[in-house]
């Protein structure tokens, strides 16, 4: 049986690694960064070391590929649209963040995205570190992430999901009277209060 790789076929590929997911966790170091670069479209540009052994790619299999071919399934596609949003209006933003790997297995980060600029102040392009996680910040977002993921899967139509979770998310946001920047950061800050 020949073996998919993302180069082989982007479309095939990324489908089935969104629907094959083993339930293993995998780590990286305290630190370590994962730090990716993609073109104004998403298709990755550049990989770090960090990214391509965490996620198991060769740099090969991952340049010019969409950074959504490693989305997890579990990952609210309503999150992402805010993350876009947000960094097309020339903003960065924090989230937390559920991948896979390309065997299947997911790994967690605490993700900083940015927009790169030109000499002239045009977005060129984006640029993501990813950290270790607090794990009480993962306990705390992920039933979060459930929600969001299963108001999106009650619509036929993706587009439909995305908004009525993003409806979901922003009402949650709103009675907590924070932005997603001071959400994400409030979960970091009950961890510091804990520890």
């Amino acid at each position: 049986m020949r073996r998919q790789t993302a180069t082989a076929n982007p479309r095939a590929y990324t489908s089935m690694n969104r629907t094959h997911t083993t339930g293993r966790e995998v780590f990286f170091g305290d630190e370590e960064i994962i730090v990716s670069k993609t073109d104004t479209k998403g298709r990755i540009t550049y990989a770090n070391d960090v990214f391509l052994k965490v996620a198991g790619y060769r740099a090969s299999e991952v340049i010019g590929m969409p950074h959504s071919m490693i989305r997890h399934p579990d990952m609210p596609r309503c999150v992402f649209q805010l993350l876009w949003d947000t960094i097309q209006k020339g903003e960065e933003i924090f989230a937390y963040v559920v991948n896979s790997a390309k065997n299947g297995d997911h790994y967690w980060v605490l993700a900083h995205v940015t927009p790169t600029f030109d000499t002239d102040g045009k977005i060129i392009g984006y640029h993501s570190n990813r950290r270790v996680p607090d794990r009480e910040a993962i306990d705390a977002i992920t039933p979060i992430y459930a929600q969001l993921r299963a108001v999106e899967e009650r619509y036929a139509s993706k587009k439909e999901g995305i908004v009525a979770a993003t409806d979901v998310l922003l009402a949650l946001l709103k009675k907590g009277g924070v932005s997603y920047g001071e959400f994400v950061f409030s979960l970091g800050k009950k961890m510091a209060e804990a520890s």
